[in-house]
């Protein structure tokens, strides 16, 4: 799970830099509702379970699963406007900077200073490799791998570790683009010169060399922040996410005791925090931004639109899975009466949402 935080981590900081966090205008919004849509969860969930053990798992029905939100969102990209994608993406990643910060605050046990210490040398040392303009990853991944071990040691979750390294990487070319151009069109009459009809490359050394040339400068016209989240995008979505939700997704399936599991407190805490919470917390907030002036919708888009955004964000999968094995890792029946609430709250919260916004996407 340290790569996909990583991976968050990197979707963050390009938000942050170029994305719709960058411009405060339009950064408002989905940071008030994501802001609504962690708040009003946790209130939900711990009145249900106000005390015992149980109380420990309010920070589950906090965390919105980017890639399911976005993925239904996307099966409607012909309803809706792409503006509406755009606030889901900036809405879900600081969504998923508030479940880093309170598995950090909340979910940590006892501190270990000297691990902890060590961890903050690693982590200097990796803000210098991005001074020094070391664009290579193999140095990040290293130190990176070695944050996590000093992090694992000290108490704090280990997988904080993926978001530190991140937020690390540079997010500057080594190539301007103009100076990339001119290269570009110099390698190109080289290229023409070496060509001979007929000749295979593998034995032209001349036409080896200048592509290996444009190769390389492809690579540093390029930031080595985007180069990596493109990387991850495939292993994250496609092997880490899946096998972490095998790992941690069973649930057996009793449907005599059915009745039981739905009206147990945790179960009722995950699936209204989830479902309700996230609908009222983030619709909410951003009807309360809007009328105070504090943001504005993006281009295109209705309220009612964003009412489906909100239905959505009651997807919290991977992430409310994670915070759940977290709170109850001693508690088997309530870990399991959490995720039996995720899921369920994660089926009807992606059925309405998907239900809703083609209800009101405009003909055409």
């Amino acid at each position: 799970m340290a790569l996909f935080f990583f991976l968050v981590g990197l979707e963050l900081k390009r938000e942050i830099l170029v994305g719709e966090l960058a411009a405060p205008r339009q950064a408002a919004l989905p940071i008030v509702a994501a802001l609504g849509g962690m708040a009003v969860p946790a209130l939900i969930y711990y009145a249900v379970n106000p005390d015992g053990a149980a109380a420990r798992g309010w920070g589950i029905p906090m965390a919105t699963d980017i890639a399911f939100a976005i993925g239904a969102l996307v099966l409607l990209a012909g309803r809706v406007p792409k503006a509406l994608i755009t606030f889901l993406v900036a809405l879900a990643i600081v969504d998923d900077l508030g479940a880093v910060v309170v598995i950090a605050l909340f979910y940590t046990e006892q501190l270990v200073v000297e691990a902890l210490l060590a961890g903050a040398v690693l982590l200097a040392l990796l803000v210098v490799l991005n001074l020094a303009g070391i664009r290579q990853p193999l140095p990040y991944f290293l130190l990176g791998g070695l944050l996590w071990v000093a992090l694992l040691k000290s108490g704090v979750h280990a997988t904080l570790a993926g978001v530190l390294t991140a937020f690390t990487i540079p997010a500057r070319p080594k190539y301007d683009p103009a100076r990339f151009s001119v290269q570009v069109r110099e390698l190109m009459k080289r290229f023409d010169a070496s060509h001979r009809p007929g000749e295979s490359i593998m034995t032209n050394d001349g036409l080896r060399a200048t592509v290996a040339t444009l190769e390389n400068g492809v690579l540093k016209v390029q930031t080595p922040l985007q180069r990596l989240e493109h990387a991850m995008h495939m292993p994250v979505a496609y092997l880490i996410i899946p096998v972490f939700a095998f790992i941690n997704a069973g649930i057996p399936v009793d449907f005599g005791g059915l009745a039981t599991t739905l009206g147990h407190p945790v179960t009722l805490g995950v699936g209204l925090g989830l479902f309700l919470g996230k609908f009222v917390g983030i619709a909410g907030a951003s009807w309360l931004a809007l009328r105070l002036g504090l943001g504005q919708l993006p281009a295109g888009t209705r309220f009612s639109q964003i009412a489906g955004v909100a239905m959505l964000g009651g997807i919290g999968f991977t992430m409310a899975m994670f915070i759940a094995d977290l709170a109850f890792a001693a508690e088997a029946e309530n870990l399991l009466m959490a995720k039996t609430g995720i899921i369920l709250a994660s089926l009807v919260a992606g059925l309405a949402g998907y239900t809703w916004l083609r209800l009101v996407a405009r003909p055409g």
